[in-house]
């Protein structure tokens, strides 16, 4: 193998994003309510914004921006999973914060871990998973 196709090979991923119109509100959500830390909210071309949070110590941050051009925000399932060492706290302070939570965890047994859905205010659709 040569040192081109090892250096050019995908190491991490970098960021996931969720496209949002409302970049304060989904800001509010995901630090206020989720409790996410902020770590970037840079302007960039064109008048666009650049936000990125992650729980706390998190190698890969959640991206914040605006939908591309021609295309709406909100309303999809963004297939990210969360992870929480307690899921039950976890459910109830989101549901008690006035989340859009699931009405109950999901426990389905075997190796699946227990887990519950929740939509940000613009519709988006997350996992919070418990640790092994």
């Amino acid at each position: 193998m040569s040192d081109t196709t090892t250096t050019a090979a995908v190491r991490r991923v970098a960021n996931v994003i969720i496209p949002v119109r409302d970049q304060d509100r989904a800001l509010e959500f995901y630090c206020g309510t989720l409790g996410l830390e902020k770590r970037a909210d840079q302007p960039f071309g064109g008048g666009y914004r650049w936000i990125e949070v992650a729980p706390e110590g998190a190698e890969t941050p959640i991206a914040l921006c605006p939908p591309p051009e021609g295309t709406e925000a909100g309303g999809r399932d963004t297939g990210i999973a969360l992870s929480t060492a307690d899921i039950d706290g976890c459910h109830a302070r989101l549901k008690a914060a006035g989340a859009d939570v699931d009405a109950e965890v999901s426990r389905m047994g075997g190796p699946v871990p227990p887990m519950f859905w929740f939509r940000d205010p613009e519709g988006n659709t997350l996992m919070v998973v418990e640790d092994a």
